[in-house]
């Protein structure tokens, strides 16, 4: 009985573990996603207020706001046509990795325009706007090229699949139309018969049995009521 008693208590304490843990679990999953969407939300709000900075600012504060944009934008581009490569195409994990090492420096210039945005100093401002502008062409480049390798690469393999693909379609194609291979063998047969021969000679007893058995028959012909039957004959009588 006491036996009994441990076991019972035993489970009760694994079920309330259990139930602990993936509570736990469960609230931190929900916590992730609400970060993430708090995340996105908050970049999707700085997105829209960068593109207008960039719109209705002139002189400094709008060039920055542009090369922020640009920056955004490209990397941005080019971490979603990576992972969506990366799906079906596993050669892509040394590029997204390259592209990680990018995203360092993408990361580190963002927050430099932003801290200029915020600088009162423009003088000062403008003079480092020149490096600022070769900073962003340098990264934006790089990752234009990581974005359209990844394209062209999936792009060639598609031709490369459809090249492989119509080749098998016109195979059996003429696989399911092989009757015409042999009606072109037949036609080709009977041309080659000798001159002054009717095309029933030369041929094999099988090739005349079916031709003379797709022969239409003899119509056969009518009897009207109005016609009269044909007069016999009377048998000559001896004198």
């Amino acid at each position: 009985m006491e036996a009994v008693i441990l076991i019972l208590a035993l489970l009760f304490v694994a079920f309330v573990a259990l139930g602990v843990f993936v509570s736990v679990k469960a609230v931190k999953a929900a916590k992730r996603g609400v970060d993430r969407t708090i995340s996105q939300a908050r970049r999707a709000v700085e997105d829209t207020t960068l593109r207008a900075r960039s719109i209705g600012q002139l002189g400094v504060p709008g060039e920055l706001a542009q090369l922020r944009v640009r920056l955004r934008t490209s990397m941005k581009a080019t971490q979603d046509a990576l992972h969506a490569g990366a799906a079906e195409d596993a050669s892509l994990s040394e590029s997204i990795a390259l592209f990680e090492r990018l995203s360092v420096h993408g990361r580190e210039l963002d927050d430099d325009l932003r801290q200029m945005e915020r600088d009162p100093d423009r003088a000062r401002v403008a003079e480092r706007l020149a490096g600022l502008r070769e900073r962003t062409e340098r990264i934006t480049r790089s990752a234009d090229s990581l974005r359209w390798a990844a394209r062209d690469r999936a792009r060639k393999f598609a031709e490369d699949d459809l090249s492989s693909l119509s080749e098998q379609i016109d195979v059996e194609s003429g696989a399911l139309r092989h009757w015409s291979t042999v009606e072109e063998s037949a036609a080709a047969h009977e041309a080659s018969a000798a001159p002054g021969q009717w095309p029933s000679e030369g041929r094999t007893d099988a090739e005349r049995g079916a031709a003379e058995a797709i022969e239409p028959p003899v119509p056969h012909r009518n009897v009207y009521p109005w016609q009269k039957p044909a007069r016999q004959a009377r048998p000559e009588t001896s004198n």
